[in-house]
């Protein structure tokens, strides 16, 4: 690792009487183009014939589009747009997953000026009644609504149809319908005029958040956010102005960590972005992995299963491992806690393949954040340090319930929730500060420069029947982590209860076993994990198995496989009452 390859930050800090601390660093954000618009025009004229993006065709070749083409084609869609009466008011919906279709869609819309809102497939795909599909129609009133696949897609199309509303399809298009194709006629001419109408308030986008406790919530993503939240991640990882990012992602554009931070870390640095259609899920990591064999990157992301997956592979195949690594700057993890021998192995495995030390690391954010926001680049011996601050961001730490609570304010904050002003209103202070909800401790209580660790959501702790407070995040990152590779996931239990418990989802490692042989692990494991707890909110003593799997209509589990912690405790309160009662089913220390 070379240190010139990512920043040196130094910072002022601020200790109120009442607890609150602010840091910020010192000196000012690097300078950057306004709009998203000012970098296509800046790289289709630099470097045209570089690929911006790529994905695999049906045949297994690469299809790609350059900049310069990129340029062209977005002219082209955006006045089709225009012409069908999108605009501000009028935006285009996406229902599908990343192509380059969709990239080329919202590279028309960003030019233009059309917000565009990318959505979940599960939203048409797997929900039975479209509810949030409906929710958000309702919400943006969009002029259009696209998707890949007319036949797959028609139930959600026919749930928020509306007079005047087009539907666009690749392939497989139903009665009047809009081929993709067509659009490709559009004219350039009303593109450019309202480019020119452009500036860095303008909405590029609308991102919703996951919507566990209600209706999704419509944030809103101008260029200037955008813009100057790439501007952190290049004062950052500065690596990347060296030689343009190559990246290979398959986690979904609906998300801010993809579709905002690292698709946009490729198109304003003019990288080039290959689509993964793969997942870490069985049956589809043999495509990733086959990607990998082929695109060497220099800066790649996964959720922790994705890494695990990804480490028995590298260990075994010391050819993709040499292609995987010889190039890489960074290697990032998020949407949850990494397991500890996750994080040795990567380790060890970069410096036998290449024989040095390559940044694994993560950092902490939000949609409304754009997302990038806290960011570690410190050689760590242990998982979960999120880092610090951005330049150009105040972060606020203040104090709540036994814990430190981060609030964010700079030019990366959303100004807010579309058409949702009582929530726009409660999720910012008195101070104008972003109110994340998540809680944060430092790594050293003297030395806040040295980082800092999440500290669980605050709404998602509870208090024990003694008072104590349970700070979940580090519990359950903890117990995962002690369970050797038995366990997937966890949601910690207990509140007003005398000890902390918790339901796992097993590993597919643990499933396989005999029933007797996997109780003994299970057993073994848990007993290891309370022996290491430092006290009653640590210490988790007893377990259930999670009989089904968290459900995504029930807002149980993210797109990412993250557990909505208050969601599982508040539909499986049967299952947790069993557990304190005794059933045989229980695993007690």
């Amino acid at each position: 690792m070379n240190r010139s390859d990512f920043w040196a930050p130094e910072f002022t800090e601020q200790h109120r009487d009442d607890g609150t601390i602010l840091m910020r660093q010192k000196g000012e954000l690097p300078a950057y183009l306004p709009t998203l618009a000012d970098y296509l025009d800046k790289w289709a004229n630099e470097a045209a014939e570089r690929t911006w993006i790529a994905r695999r065709n049906s045949a297994g070749d690469w299809d790609t589009i350059s900049y310069g083409e990129a340029l062209i084609k977005a002219k082209a869609i955006g006045g089709a747009l225009l012409a069908m009466g999108l605009g501000p008011k009028r935006p285009l919906v996406i229902l599908s997953e990343n192509s380059l279709e969709h990239a080329l869609l919202g590279a028309a819309c960003f030019y233009t000026g059309i917000p565009y809102a990318p959505l979940s497939p599960a939203y048409s795909l797997v929900s039975k009644d479209h509810g949030k599909l409906k929710d958000i129609a309702t919400t943006l009133a969009p002029g259009a609504v696209y998707a890949d696949d007319g036949v797959a897609f028609a139930p959600a199309f026919a749930s928020i149809a509306a007079e005047g509303r087009a539907e666009i399809t690749r392939n497989n298009q139903s009665d009047g319908a809009i081929s993709f194709e067509s659009l490709l006629s559009g004219d350039p001419a009303l593109a450019e005029a309202a480019r020119a109408t452009l500036t860095g308030e303008t909405v590029v986008k609308y991102l919703f958040t996951s919507g566990s406790t209600g209706a999704p919530k419509a944030v809103i993503n101008t260029n200037t956010m955008i813009c100057a939240m790439e501007a952190m991640v290049r004062d950052c990882y500065c690596f990347l102005e060296k030689s343009p990012p190559i990246v290979l992602d398959w986690a979904p554009w609906n998300h801010t960590a993809a579709g905002n931070k690292v698709s946009y870390l490729v198109f304003t640095n003019g990288g080039t972005y290959y689509i993964d259609d793969g997942r870490p899920v069985p049956g589809k990591f043999d495509e990733t992995l086959r990607n990998l064999r082929e695109i060497s990157c220099n800066w790649y992301f996964n959720v922790p299963l994705g890494w695990d997956m990804l480490v028995d592979a590298l260990k075994e195949d010391k050819a993709m491992a040499k292609t995987f690594f010889s190039g890489l700057g960074m290697m990032f993890y998020a949407g949850a806690g990494m397991a500890q021998h996750t994080w040795d192995a990567l380790r060890e495995l970069s410096v036998q393949t290449t024989g040095r030390e390559i940044l694994l690391a993560t950092g902490l954010g939000a949609t409304e954040t754009a997302p990038f926001a806290l960011a570690c680049t410190d050689i760590q011996d242990k998982a979960g340090n999120i880092g610090l601050p951005s330049k150009g961001l105040t972060m606020k730490l203040v104090p709540t319930g036994g814990k430190m609570e981060l609030r964010l304010k700079g030019p990366t904050i959303t100004p807010g929730y579309y058409g949702d002003p009582d929530k726009t209103a409660e999720a910012f202070d008195e101070e104008g500060f972003y109110a994340m909800g998540d809680a944060l401790r430092p790594a050293d209580a003297d030395d806040f420069s040295k980082g800092f660790f999440f500290d669980g959501r605050v709404a998602e702790n509870f208090k024990l029947n003694t008072g104590t407070w349970v700070a979940v995040g580090a519990v359950r990152g903890a117990l995962v982590d002690a369970m050797g590779g038995l366990v997937r996931d966890a949601v910690i239990v207990g509140e007003n209860a005398p000890q902390l418990g918790a339901l796992l989802l097993l590993s597919d490692k643990a499933q396989a076993m005999p029933e007797a042989e996997r109780r003994a692990a299970l057993t073994k494991a848990l007993a290891s994990a309370a022996k290491a707890a430092t006290g009653s909110a640590s210490k988790v003593q007893r377990v259930m198995i999670l009989p089904n799997p968290p459900s995504f209509e029930l807002g149980e589990v993210t797109e990412k496989g993250s557990l909505n912690q208050r969601a599982m405790r508040a539909n499986n309160e049967d299952l947790i009452a069993r557990l304190y009662s005794g059933d045989p089913d229980a695993i007690a220390i």
